[in-house]
């Protein structure tokens, strides 16, 4: 079963390579910006950045983890799209990129969310976070833990909106992993960020992500500028079933930040491929099970298995599966036996757990004597 695995592997990625020599990789463009990265979104991988664990003011950058949340309660069914919010005093007052919502008024929450992502609304942002949480002070300390919850290690948010306060920071490696949350986990919101216009209180304003114009394949995500932060944008694509995320900060104006993504994108795209190896749920091998009411188990992965490498360099991968020796019953679905490990040139590229499809109860009292004396006497041979 392992040497169909790898055959089966090898095939797979050598097709259309097989008359074609290894493809030659020029070295990055060069990127003004204070930080910067452009990472695959179903890897994870990064295949360009520089200074991307940096801290640095974020902007309006911070009204993803705004709009992320709102999806999120939405998500749970804890609001609706449908929602009256209240506008505040505080809300109207907020200076900035607006929506032009007035005090004292109720708008839908739907429109808020677009006031958020298209428009860029300061106001509409602390609307929603004093519906969600009561107050934007305490609407922050949920971005915060939700931030947590996803892997920013590096953030810290103050507000809801991105405006300048001390202590209020992200990098750019953060802010990619907020995109491929709010691209992955909720796909039915998602088509709001390639929005181009929006119009509120008979005031038609543009989307500020000058791609959404210039690449039919961008589609997201969202803009942001202060003074401290300079002109940052986080941008995504999606190309020939191959999905990338941008990040640009602290750029010299709107058009450097949509020009220096543009780069990493065109590089990215044009030197780097994404290999989708394996389906969640497939079935990879099969195991012996010692005393369990069945002989065998099934074992696969639980999650996708996907690579991205340099072009052209597919039928260098190898992949190998490390099965555990010894697996006893009780198996429980699920849990790891092993691992699959992909590398290129010898390195390692991706190691996942290889985890049980099934579960395989204990067998009868005798049965698992005679295995446990089978198992004694094989200790002894090896």
């Amino acid at each position: 079963m392992q040497t169909a695995f790898l055959t089966f592997l090898f095939l797979f990625l050598s097709v259309g390579h097989l008359q074609a020599a290894t493809a030659l990789i020029p070295s990055a463009p060069q990127i003004s910006a204070t930080s910067y990265l452009v990472m695959d979104a179903d890897t994870g991988k990064l295949i360009l950045s520089s200074r991307s664990d940096e801290r640095f003011a974020p902007a309006s950058l911070t009204k993803m983890m705004t709009s992320y949340l709102v999806e999120y309660e939405l998500d749970k069914g804890n609001i609706s799209k449908d929602d009256l919010v209240l506008v505040s005093e505080k809300a109207w007052r907020t200076p900035g990129s607006r929506m032009f919502i007035k005090e004292g008024t109720q708008v839908k929450l739907d429109d808020l969310l677009k006031g958020i992502i298209i428009q860029s609304g300061n106001d509409a942002s602390v609307a929603v976070a004093e519906h969600i949480a009561g107050s934007e002070s305490a609407f922050a300390d949920l971005m915060n833990q939700h931030a947590k919850l996803l892997g920013m290690n590096n953030t810290h948010f103050n507000n809801a909106t991105g405006l300048p306060a001390e202590g209020h920071f992200s990098t750019a490696k953060d802010l990619a992993i907020l995109a491929k949350a709010i691209i992955q986990q909720f796909p039915e919101h998602y088509g709001i960020y390639s929005e181009k216009y929006f119009t509120y209180n008979n005031i038609r304003q543009p989307n500020r992500n000058k791609l959404l114009w210039r690449d039919r394949t961008v589609d997201g995500i969202k803009t942001g500028h202060t003074d401290e932060a300079g002109y940052c944008l986080v941008a995504s694509a999606k190309r020939d079933g191959m999905r990338l995320i941008s990040v640009v900060m602290g750029t010299s104006s709107e058009e450097a930040r949509a020009q220096e993504s543009q780069k990493v994108l065109a590089y990215a795209f044009r030197y780097f491929r994404t290999h989708k190896l394996y389906g969640s749920d497939e079935i990879l091998n099969t195991a012996k099970v010692w005393g369990g009411i069945q002989d065998q188990v099934r074992l696969g992965l639980d999650e996708s298995l996907a690579v991205t490498i340099p072009r052209g360099q597919a039928d260098e991968l190898n992949a190998t599966m490390d099965v555990d020796k010894v697996i006893k019953a009780p198996v429980v679905k699920g849990q790891e036996y092993g691992a699959v490990r992909v590398t290129l040139n010898g390195e390692d590229v991706v190691r996942v757990p290889l985890v049980a499809m099934e579960n395989v109860e204990e067998g009868g009292i005798l049965k698992q004597i005679w295995h446990t004396i089978m198992l004694f006497f094989m200790s002894l041979i090896s």
